[in-house]
């Protein structure tokens, strides 16, 4: 039998709990979910891509089909790389339908063979966004309820050390 894996790409920076609610709910329905922490030169992140990656891998301990590692590139050459047939995305607002209705039609011109499977987000974290996160503790306010407990207390070391660097671009530490 052929096992169902799923890759979930995203910049996760951080992750927040809505995208470990996510990646919980993919690893009830998959064998293997491969999340995967994209490096995008146009955006600009407060986190490396190593940070990113093990405060993923931080959140998601206790999830034993799931790994965590970096990609760069297209989704689906992502997914093919990872042996999946599923890619995973999260829906939370009407704009984000817009935009993964277009890169999912373009995503099966380039591979027909790579489904989307997409999730809505749960009402909970319906209102949280990595963005969001950021501003938030850049005014000081707790995000302890919207990230796991990792991912809070790396806000508040990178907030002690230097205040938050919402402006800083990869790889610049």
């Amino acid at each position: 039998m052929t096992q169902r894996v799923a890759v979930y790409p995203g910049t996760f920076d951080p992750p927040t709990n809505g995208h470990l609610d996510i990646v919980q709910r993919a690893a009830k329905l998959f064998d293997r979910v491969v999340v995967g922490i994209g490096t995008n030169v146009s955006k600009r992140t407060l986190f490396t891509t190593d940070e990113r990656i093990e405060l993923m891998r931080g959140a998601c301990t206790a999830l034993p089909n799931v790994e965590v590692r970096e990609f760069g590139g297209l989704t689906v050459d992502f997914a093919r790389s990872a042996g999946a047939s599923f890619v995973i995305r999260g829906i939370r607002a009407l704009s984000d339908f817009e935009f993964e209705f277009e890169m999912a039609n373009m995503n099966h011109r380039l591979a027909p063979e790579v489904e989307m499977v997409y999730f809505m987000t749960s009402p909970e974290w319906l209102f949280i966004s990595a963005s969001r996160i950021k501003e938030l503790v850049a005014f000081g306010a707790s995000v302890d309820t919207f990230v796991p407990q990792n991912v809070a207390q790396a806000l508040l070391a990178h907030r002690g050390k230097d205040g938050l660097r919402t402006g800083a671009t990869e790889g610049k530490d």
